[in-house]
């Protein structure tokens, strides 16, 4: 599977750069019926270095190959004639009520597949009902996001989803709280910490015009020297800001917001997490871009979850694409999914409502299996519907 997939990255990447990137598409074509179509389009609207960045993962790519052929390892088994009058994908979570279980992943720069980037992503997330997290790295103001999110709501006379705003822990003590200031006067009620990704590799340069909006006049560090000790990356200033649990218990006191923790992928760090004051976690291993060869998070799953007992929310994020997938990782104890690369996808394929149609696409694909398996909602996937050989 593993040389299938890099052979189909492949594939798409000659396609990509064998001409210029089309532009995003004026209406849906009816063959799209899938999140992998999308995917499969996306290489021709996107420049062949933006696709590879996008695409690629940390080292050989085999974490970013693990996330997906996790999934393969449970089958579903059906419970036939079940009366679902009534059935729903709502779910509660945080003191919250939610459509479905399905969240917008936090992903940086979605200019990057279309220029209405998060302004697109937010206003699609809200015609369907599904709250986003929003990066700090977005190529739009956390503010102007916000005041799109509430201007598509009021425009469909629908309420707004929960805002969520997702925090990559910065240097200086004070740029941190001042983000978290402008996120609560801005309307959003969470805070995101994601912890996994304060150090990692990165050689993709930003195309003319998209930057980290929020972070104007904030001071980013990076690796460009070895320090003079001759380590790499020990002792240099990058090491020496990332964020620890000192800093989350920070964090706690400055915020009464509720507070999520991403990035997790052992038992251990979730119990330190909510003992330091985390309301809820996100397991993560940063969809394969951070580490190869990290446990995949769906494997991680259910050790979390006999940990935490049943009642501590757990959110799950790399590697989902269907409705099926969604169904495994609820039966195997999380609360919700987040959706990442396909934000992507479809923003570069057909804009706003190629995001909006894609989260549908999710939507019917999870109701169309809850329907199959005889399940009414969400609380009602458990283990005895998993097989696995």
């Amino acid at each position: 599977m593993g040389r299938k997939l890099t052979m189909d990255m492949d594939v798409a990447h000659s396609a990509s750069a064998s001409a210029a990137p089309h532009p995003p598409l004026d209406q849906i074509p009816a063959h799209i019926e899938t999140l992998a179509d999308y995917e499969r389009l996306a290489a021709h609207h996107m420049d062949a270095a933006t696709w590879r960045h996008i695409q690629s993962g940390a080292g050989h790519g085999q974490s970013l190959i693990d996330n997906r052929s996790c999934f393969d390892r449970f089958q579903l088994i059906p419970q036939m004639l079940t009366d679902m009058t009534g059935a729903s994908t709502r779910i509660d979570l945080l003191g919250q009520s939610y459509a479905a279980p399905l969240f917008l992943a936090p992903v940086a720069y979605l200019r990057l597949a279309h220029p209405d980037g998060e302004i697109a992503a937010i206003r699609a997330a809200t015609a369907i009902g599904v709250p986003m997290m929003v990066s700090t790295l977005s190529s739009f103001r956390l503010e102007d996001i916000a005041d799109a999110a509430r201007a598509a709501a009021e425009a469909l006379n629908r309420p707004c989803p929960p805002l969520w705003f997702q925090l990559y822990w910065q240097a200086d003590r004070a740029d941190n709280e001042r983000l978290i200031r402008r996120a609560e006067a801005a309307g959003y009620g969470h805070i995101v910490l994601t912890i996994d990704a304060a150090i990692k590799r990165s050689n993709f340069a930003l195309p003319h015009g998209i930057t980290a909006e929020n972070l104007r006049d904030m001071q980013r560090i990076s690796v460009s020297s070895t320090p003079d000790d001759g380590q790499i990356l020990f002792g240099s200033p990058l090491m020496q800001s990332a964020p620890t649990w000192d800093s989350l218990s920070w964090l706690r006191k400055t915020t009464d917001l509720p507070l999520i923790l991403k990035g997790i992928l052992s038992a251990d760090d979730a119990r330190k997490a909510a003992d330091h004051g985390a309301d809820a976690i996100v397991i993560s291993n940063h969809g394969g871009r951070v580490l190869d060869g990290l446990l995949s998070p769906l494997s991680a799953l259910p050790l979390i979850r006999q940990a935490m007992g049943p009642d501590y929310p757990l959110l799950i994020d790399s590697g989902f694409r269907t409705g099926t997938d969604i169904v495994k990782a609820l039966a195997l104890g999380a609360n919700a999914v987040l959706i990442g690369r396909p934000q992507l996808h479809a923003l570069a394929v057909a804009a706003m409502p190629g995001c909006a149609h894609m989260l549908h696409l999710l939507r019917a694909e999870l109701e169309l299996a809850m329907a199959q398996l005889g399940r009414t909602s969400p609380a009602q996937l458990g283990p005895d519907l998993l097989w696995s050989p």
